[in-house]
């Protein structure tokens, strides 16, 4: 079979598996990546959550050796709820980003590009393939920008002419030699909203992030969250949209393509005083299908309670000081004093003084410390 006619039938049942955009692209050398991703270790930018060497991330060739060419695969995600639940006063709610609405996208793309290489192999039986998505070495977008899925926006995610940048992504090596796709034309011009409109600045400039103070990356640590985050994440539970929302070509994009990326409400706008002291198998009962969940209960338990303090939530006191008492692990605790002090009521400080009698972890009493003392430094004022 001619490779023209063979790409062509590749892009038609493309579509008749649920993949919204499909692009060809060589295996050369990503060169200019390799430079970007050199300079972000110099500068300490990375997340840490990166896989394998800079040379493994760049060279296709190290991870298939017969690789000629990478096809690109998008599927395009919702960016609006149906329905979606209001918190209230005394039953706040966070929120999951977008990426994390509906079945883990890892396990929807994985089954997308497992029929796709059947399709191919029963084409050509010599075929050598190798699939990756998210977590593989390749960066999921330098691949889909060189093979004309999108270009790279100055807020670093890949921008669809029609799915705006609400698409995941993956990729499939092969050492079938198709003839690549044309990248697309960068159209971010002169806007710099997403730059401008970032909570913690971590879009230091178009197109380059500093992982290390982005709210996404900051949502999936498993420590103390650095005091100056804290009042930025407001009632994020796992990850954020800012700079795709506030994007002017996302305005009026909402894809409702897959059944499998429908958010439930429950599920994705949760009750936060109820996530506090879920158990394992009420915690992944709940939210083990989606792709937040990956990183287990201790974050997104660790955010409710931040978030809570965000609100001040009064109703929440008795909760966040039974967590502060007695959750086994010194994270939960100190942040849940942290909140109990931004709630600020007598009944949040008096636990805290209670709870610090009996406290031994040291970053503990830190936290409880600093919570009763900007209180009494805004007694003070007023």
């Amino acid at each position: 079979m001619q490779m023209e006619q063979l790409k062509q039938e590749i892009i038609q049942y493309s579509k008749t598996i649920g993949i919204d955009k499909i692009g060809f692209a060589s295996a050369d050398v990503f060169g200019e990546l390799k430079n970007r991703l050199r300079m972000q270790q110099e500068s300490g930018y990375q997340s840490g959550f990166e896989k394998g060497s800079i040379e493994e991330r760049t060279e296709p060739k190290r991870l298939l050796p017969e690789a000629q060419t990478i096809i690109s695969v998008a599927l395009a995600y919702p960016s609006r709820m149906k329905d979606a639940p209001r918190g209230v006063k005394g039953d706040r709610r966070g929120i999951f980003a977008r990426a994390s609405w509906g079945i883990d996208y890892h396990i929807v793309l994985r089954d997308r590009l497992a029929k796709l290489s059947a399709f191919i192999q029963e084409n050509v039986p010599d075929a050598v393939l190798k699939s990756m998505v998210d977590t593989g070495e390749l960066s999921d977008r330098a691949v889909a920008e060189r093979a004309g899925i999108g270009f790279s926006g100055k807020n670093t995610s890949i921008i669809t002419p029609e799915f705006g940048s609400f698409v995941y992504l993956g990729e499939l090596l092969t050492n079938i030699p198709f003839t690549p796709d044309s990248p697309v034309e960068d159209s971010c011009g002169d806007c710099r909203i997403c730059l401008d409109a970032c909570p913690t600045g971590a879009l230091v400039e178009g197109g380059r992030l500093n992982a290390q103070r982005c709210i996404a990356f900051l949502t999936q640590t498993k420590d103390f969250l650095p005091e100056e985050f804290r009042t930025k994440i407001g009632n994020r539970v796992y990850g954020c949209d800012t700079c795709q929302v506030v994007c002017p070509r996302n305005k009026k994009i909402d894809s409702h393509f897959h059944e499998e990326f429908e958010p439930d409400p429950e599920v994705v706008k949760p009750r936060l005083v109820p996530m506090l002291r879920m158990s394992n198998r009420d915690f992944k009962e709940k939210f083990g299908h989606i792709a937040g969940f990956w990183r287990g209960k201790k974050p997104l338990q660790r955010n409710a309670i931040i978030a809570l303090g965000h609100f001040k939530e009064k109703a929440a006191v008795e909760e966040l000081s039974i967590v502060m008492r007695e959750d086994p692990r010194p994270v939960i605790r100190g942040t849940a004093a942290w909140s109990l002090g931004k709630i600020g009521t007598e009944e949040a400080l008096e636990a805290i003084r209670t709870a610090m009698e009996k406290e031994k972890d040291e970053q503990v009493i830190v936290e409880m410390e600093n919570s009763l003392f900007q209180e009494e430094i805004l007694v003070e004022k007023n």
